[in-house]
């Protein structure tokens, strides 16, 4: 019997990951030794404190009950000390935090709490793919804004301020930048909260990989006047190599966190108590923690640029974050290229085209890759030459 789907699918498809990764599965079940260079799932283990938290908390009275909505109080200190140990950013743990199942589910919360049918939304191309994903799902629509090479993957506000903005209710930004590594400022920051404030938009900063290969990180939270117009998502998935815990949160003013409470109070529950145990020694690490998971990072991206150089590439050696961005040379269809890589040297690396029409002729590679597999796909690209039909070329 054919249950017909709601239309708000019509809008979506499959998450490209979700799809890509069962083509790569196949691959590996029929023998392939594929290494898989296009995931920003961190590789690395948690921080032992975090683990052991998590095992002390399974025993404890209530550990197994329903948790509240807003987390445990400890949980909203430990995020609100991080804040101002980390940002010197101020945050009342009992009205402008709320911790999430992960910050993609802040996401469709924010999207829910704020968006009516016919609201637009600007969304950074390139850019991640749920902010339009989510938008479509709520009925409003995305207008794409341009992030490009030359103004350094800044949004260009002269042009935006020339757009038609009366629809407009949200807008994405997110710096360090996935995909493409740019840093962000505190200067790119405050014009973001003036044209924010000019144009009545609620600006919205996910910010997971402020602590990775980064020496300066920022909140936008950190401007005066930010509160007013913005909020922000953070995450422990890639700070701490905790994805599959998911947690992150969200933070800005009481009334933006009460509005987003609605939303989530309707839709799940609290995180299990041990999680948010783990999270709270996770908040309370020593810097040293910091070192030297960048170091392991340095040590791979060195590697990754070697791999890149290997593929004709070019790449910021300043970028920030997990993951590298090159360029392929010119006239080269990424998705095509991929495939190519794929099933010619069974390496599975991201196109660019997936984050938007910004992205064609891009490539993304994770540090989420051990050295000795980064290696292994170098001595594959030297000692076996990539077949490419379309767009004709040849790599020793």
């Amino acid at each position: 019997m054919n249950i017909q789907t709601a239309k708000r699918l019509e809008t979506v498809e499959e998450y490209y990951f979700s799809k890509k990764l069962r083509e790569v599965r196949a691959l590996v079940a029929s023998g392939k030794p594929v290494l898989n260079m296009a995931i920003g799932s961190p590789d690395l283990d948690p921080p032992k404190e975090v683990l052991q938290s998590i095992r002390d908390a399974v025993g404890k009275e209530g550990a197994h009950k329903y948790q509240s909505y807003q987390g445990l109080p400890e949980l909203r200190r430990a995020i609100a000390d991080f804040y101002k140990d980390k940002y010197q950013v101020s945050l009342n743990p009992e009205n402008e935090i709320l911790p999430l199942m992960g910050s993609k589910e802040g996401i469709m919360h924010i999207s829910l709490a704020y968006l009516n049918e016919g609201d637009e939304v600007l969304v950074p191309n390139p850019g991640y793919p749920t902010y339009t994903s989510v938008t479509n799902l709520v009925g409003a629509t995305p207008v794409f804004y341009d992030l490009k090479e030359d103004t350094n993957w800044e949004p260009d506000f002269h042009s935006l301020s020339k757009m038609n903005l009366s629809k407009v209710k949200i807008m994405w930004v997110n710096y360090p930048n996935m995909p493409t590594g740019a840093s962000g400022s505190v200067e790119l920051f405050k014009k973001m909260i003036d044209f924010a404030k000019k144009h009545s938009i609620l600006l919205v900063h996910d910010n997971p990989y402020s602590f990775v290969l980064n020496d300066s990180p920022l909140s936008i939270l950190s401007v005066e006047g930010a509160k007013d117009v913005a909020l922000e998502l953070n995450s422990l998935s890639k700070t701490f190599n905790m994805a599959g815990w998911r947690v992150g949160m969200v933070n800005g003013s009481a009334d933006k966190i009460e509005a987003i409470l609605k939303v989530k109070s309707n839709m799940d529950s609290g995180m299990f108590q041990g999680i948010q145990r783990g999270a709270i020694s996770a908040l309370h690490i020593s810097d040293d923690w910091y070192d030297k998971m960048n170091a392991i990072y340095t040590k791979r991206r060195v590697l990754i640029w070697e791999l890149a150089s290997l593929l004709g590439c070019t790449y910021d050696e300043n970028a920030k974050g997990m993951f590298v961005w090159a360029k392929l040379p010119r006239g080269i269809d990424a998705i095509e290229f991929i495939d190519a890589i794929l099933y010619q040297q069974d390496i599975f690396i991201t196109p660019g085209d997936i984050f938007g029409s910004n992205g064609k002729g891009y490539i993304r590679f994770s540090l989420c890759v051990t050295v000795e597999n980064i290696n292994e796909a170098i001595r594959r690209f030297k000692h076996k030459e990539l077949q490419f039909t379309s767009n004709t070329i040849s790599k020793s």
